[in-house]
């Protein structure tokens, strides 16, 4: 069994050797003079010098091969490690300046190197200690593996979307063969043995890193071009570190407290990983852990604190939640909490009167109902100013502050730390104020432009939300407004029928035909003015459907209530035409557009209405011989609200009546010319019976 397993191992070793050199050699072929090249050229090198190493002591056995092969080992990680940080290296136009963040990760790569390097030399030297070398080895071993798919995790994120296609097999290949390493050494670690299988393989897992590393080398001569790691990145492969440091503690914590545990060793070591499973639970649950590593992260690593192009996003994204206008407060107080890491606030807008703040949102805060008078020493100082208030400052040097008094309801909200100005222009809108954050935070001129530029932006979608509001309430006035004109307009012509009848009265009061004339024209008023309240309660469209019309029948009492006026119009009807509609808005149209046409017309001239049969519509035509309209007020000012040629007149009915007939599926032409007479086409739909009915029974159903 052991000589099939050396078999397997010098197969498996002399593969990766070989494949590794006959990519140095490929690669050495197409040289270039980067640094780039010289790392990945040295990686590969030292990799197939450890594969050869191995295959020599497979196939000897002696205990000098399999030294230099660990030797070797620690040299390939330690140049791959040169080979991933060179690539993430900042881009700049001469030679590239590391920053603090680069410098770090290079100097834990170097530590681990070193420990692995010391740690061999000990256990070849067998240099006696207390402690186990051998885990120290396997510890430094596993550690190396976090760390690069710690570097290839910073790469991959990086590198601009456009570009990993160039990287992908690198990160492929490298990382498949680290998790293979991964592996080996946690099993190791865990139970104190090398797993021989996986060991076995192990070349023929590098190997097949061979092809897919060198199909990124010839995808693409700049894989770090337009490289940039966020914040994001920064943090998330810190967390991973983090995680991988606690694991391996722990590890090695199971590992003893098993060994020194006697009988109960397994209970405890299970027992401990239970627990370490749930701290860490805890631990990545905590916001205020969260919070504190991000700080750190940000102070430590990057010469800015914040990554400009993910807060603007995160920002906007949370004022743009779709929860509606009721739930944008919160929105802005969260948005501007999560960039100091604050837990609480609260938002104070400007009356609509102008006069005063109060509190309209809060987010883990206490309510209150107590208001900051818009001339106070806070809001004169917020608005002149612009400045964010620090109270832990203000209360350490308030002469900072120049006159700024505080009001006493303040002191009432529980930890108070910023007060942020929401400004529009030159008004101010309202204001933040922020509860102390879950760790420290300096407060210095970045926080202050961030938070001054995201308050500026917060202060506008909420003067949006305020300016869409108040045209809502401006339109529903103008509905109300307009409904109002039509009404106005409906009374105004009772009021003439009314009036025209009492001056008439005088004359005719004895007159039995005159007495049922005026009995009519009173039940016509009263109808009329019931069917107007009923327009108010339930709104301007008629609760009925539309229904067959007699034309004729109602042209000719619209030809009889001008004849009672005194006026006389000629009528030409043709045969009997049903139209669509209602009657008494069908009657008050065609009698609005004779109305007009008489008040055009002086005595002595001719008002003519005329019916007729067109393309499947009835044709009503109201012909006069009066003034006439000109070309520009037929074209803009004719059918618009409150528009009109009459000294009295209101201009709401030829707007009503142009939106009727186009409800019912009409149309309304005019042809006008001065001092000559217009011509008015009212089309208004058939009434078909069958289709009617058809769709009535279709509702019904």
């Amino acid at each position: 069994m052991e000589t099939g397993l050396n078999t397997l191992n010098a197969w498996s070793y002399g593969l990766s050797g070989f494949a590794f050199a006959a990519f140095a050699i490929f690669h050495a072929a197409g040289w270039e003079t980067s640094l780039r090249s010289r790392t990945l050229f040295l990686a590969v090198i030292f990799s197939a010098l450890w594969g050869i190493s191995s295959l020599v002591f497979s196939l000897t056995g002696y205990a000098f091969f399999l030294a230099g092969s660990l030797f070797l080992d620690l040299l390939r990680y330690g140049a791959w490690f040169c080979f991933l940080l060179v690539m993430l290296l900042p881009e700049a136009s001469s030679a590239p300046k590391p920053s603090s963040r680069w410098n770090s990760l290079a100097s834990i790569g170097v530590v681990l190197l070193a420990i692995g390097v010391i740690a061999q030399m000990m256990a070849f030297l067998n240099v006696d200690f207390r402690f186990s070398l051998r885990r120290i080895v396997l510890l430094d071993a596993l550690g190396m593996a976090v760390f690069a798919l710690m570097l290839l995790e910073q790469l991959w994120r990086g590198v601009s979307h456009e570009l990993r296609w160039s990287i992908k097999p690198l990160c492929l290949g490298l990382g498949g063969a680290i998790l293979f390493d991964l592996y080996l050494f946690s099993d190791a670690l865990l139970f104190s043995r090398i797993d021989s299988d996986a060991f076995s393989i192990r070349g023929f897992a590098h190997a097949l890193t061979v092809p897919l590393v060198a199909l990124s080398s010839s995808r693409s001569k700049d894989w770090k071009k337009r490289l940039v790691l966020s914040q994001r990145a920064a943090l998330q492969s810190a967390s991973l570190v983090a995680i991988g440091v606690y694991l391996m503690f722990m590890s090695a914590a199971g590992y003893y407290v098993r060994y020194f545990g006697g009988e109960w060793g397994r209970a405890f070591q299970l027992a401990l990983l239970f627990t370490a499973l749930l701290l860490l639970g805890a631990l990545g649950l905590s916001g205020a852990l969260r919070a504190k590593f991000r700080v750190l992260i940000g102070k430590h690593f990057f010469s800015y604190r914040y990554d400009y192009r993910e807060e603007w996003l995160r920002f906007t994204s949370t004022l743009s939640a779709p929860d509606g206008s009721t739930e944008m407060g919160k929105h802005v107080i969260k948005g501007l909490a999560d960039m100091v890491e604050s837990p609480a606030g609260s938002l104070w807008l400007k009356d609509s009167s102008g006069r005063f703040y109060a509190q309209s949102a809060y987010w883990n805060m206490p309510e209150t109902l107590v208001t900051e008078e818009a001339d106070s020493s806070l809001c004169a100082f917020l608005t002149i100013s612009g400045w964010i208030i620090n109270l832990e400052e203000y209360r350490g040097a308030p002469e900072r502050y120049e006159s700024l008094e505080l009001p006493a309801w303040l002191a009432d909200v529980p930890n108070a730390w910023l007060i942020i100005p929401l400004a529009t222009g030159s008004e101010m809108t309202g204001f933040v104020i922020l509860a102390t954050a879950r760790t420290t935070v300096e407060v210095n001129w970045e926080v202050n432009d961030l938070l001054k530029t995201a308050g500026r932006q917060a202060g506008a979608f909420l003067g949006q939300m305020r300016a869409a509001e108040a045209l809502l309430e401006v339109n529903k006035f103008d509905a109300f407004n307009r409904m109002s004109a039509f009404v106005v307009h409906d009374l105004k012509n009772i009021v003439a029928q009314l009036s025209l009848m009492l001056k008439n009265a005088e004359r005719h009061r004895d007159n039995p035909e005159f007495q049922q004339d005026m009995l009519m024209t009173v039940e016509h008023a009263v109808e009329r003015m019931r069917q107007l309240m009923m327009q108010l309660r339930e709104g301007a469209t008629p609760l009925d459907s539309p229904r067959g019309i007699d034309l004729g029948v109602v042209i000719r009492r619209i030809q009889a209530a001008k004849s009672r006026q005194g006026r006389e119009i000629e009528v030409e009807l043709a045969d009997k035409l049903i139209a669509k509609g209602h009657e008494d808005r069908v009657e008050r149209v065609i009698g609005h557009v004779v109305q007009n046409a008489l008040d055009a017309t002086e005595q002595g001239g001719q008002v003519r209405v005329s019916m007729e049969k067109k393309d499947g519509h009835a044709l009503v035509l109201v012909r006069d011989t009066g003034h006439g309209m000109s070309p520009e007020f037929l074209r803009e000012r004719l059918f618009k609200p409150f528009q009109t040629t009459k000294p009295a007149g209101m201009g709401i009915g030829a707007y009503e009546s142009f939106q009727y007939v186009h409800e019912l599926g009409g149309q309304i032409s005019v042809d006008s010319e001065v001092d000559v007479g217009t011509q008015v086409s009212l089309l208004l739909p058939l009434f078909d019976m069958r289709t009617e009915t058809s769709s009535n029974l279709g509702v019904c159903v």
